[in-house]
């Protein structure tokens, strides 16, 4: 694949793409609330210009677990394409704009199976839903483990998506979005004001952006949720012009608000060179990255019984 991908009319991928990342605050229980408030961030923010919306984690209805009312999350789910994305999809049509957005997936086929989603919707419609691969802590009292990464086609290559945990604790998600060509990274997120929380999420979306040579955008809830106040921190990082990476949407805390920023995915592409992680190094005339040898080492410790849990 060349660099940066190919739009899906075979032209080149084109570089300067603006990507708006919303400390939103969606009110527990409230799916018909938070997706008009949705709805008024995605016109706020193709009217300013951006390309690619990001909303956090389960925006569309919450976040928390009520052990009196565990079935919030069932009640509230959706299909993708389904009733909220078709609303959505108006809007980027109309405007001509991606969103990605947290919402509870039902699955198509079996009612009883719910997944943590985030729906991808495009200028043309509905693109699809990215399940998250590894849910944490009480999701799984609700959510099924997605099983399959999402690239999705726009004019600037292929984006990948990961939810939260995928991406602070699980780095071959992203890893496999970069050697695919995706040069942007799209993580909604819920991280909670715990003690260290900003060690997690801060360090580790620079630790993807720097190990990948690319861009990450973040969206994190903001405001109190049924029992959990969360902070915000939505943020845009990228490659630096150095070895390493720096902000080019600031983090914004406790508060509503777009972070705004304008990228210049050519960048990446630059950064790989210096680390051939997926180009071919000029001395030795392969890339750097070695999955044969990491496939060899998974198949090894896949046949050792009392490692597979």
């Amino acid at each position: 694949m060349a660099y940066g991908g190919l739009v899906e009319s075979g032209k080149q991928a084109e570089d300067i793409v603006t990507v708006a990342s919303v400390n939103f605050h969606a009110v527990w229980g409230d799916k018909a609330g938070n997706l008009a408030r949705i709805k008024s961030y995605i016109k706020a923010a193709a009217k300013r210009g951006a390309d690619i919306i990001l909303f956090p984690e389960t925006a569309l209805t919450g976040y928390g677990i009520d052990d009196e009312h565990p079935d919030m999350q069932k009640q509230n789910a959706e299909t993708i394409p389904g009733p909220a994305t078709d609303e959505i999809a108006e809007l980027t049509q109309m405007y001509g704009v991606f969103v990605v957005l947290g919402m509870p997936e039902r699955d198509g086929v079996n009612d009883d199976i719910l997944y943590n989603s985030a729906a991808v919707i495009g200028p043309e419609g509905v693109i699809g839903g990215y399940r998250k691969i590894h849910p944490a802590g009480t999701e799984s009292k609700w959510a099924a483990k997605g099983t399959d990464p999402l690239l999705f086609s726009t004019p600037w290559g292929p984006v990948g998506v990961g939810i939260c945990y995928d991406t602070y604790c699980f780095p071959e998600l992203a890893r496999y979005y970069a050697a695919l060509g995706a040069r942007l990274y799209l993580n909604p997120t819920a991280v909670s004001d715990i003690e260290g929380w900003k060690e997690l999420y801060y360090t580790q979306l620079k630790s993807r952006a720097i190990e990948n040579a690319m861009y990450v955008a973040s969206s994190n809830l903001v405001g109190q949720d049924l029992n959990a106040y969360f902070p915000g921190g939505s943020l845009v990082s990228g490659p630096s012009f150095t070895i390493g990476s720096t902000y080019y949407g600031e983090p914004i805390e406790n508060r509503e608000d777009i972070v705004l920023a304008t990228i210049d995915l050519a960048l990446a592409h630059t950064q790989r060179e210096r680390l051939p992680l997926f180009t071919n190094n000029s001395i030795t005339g392969i890339p750097d990255w070695r999955p044969d040898i990491y496939a060899d080492m998974l198949k090894v410790w896949s046949e050792v019984p009392e490692l597979v849990k």
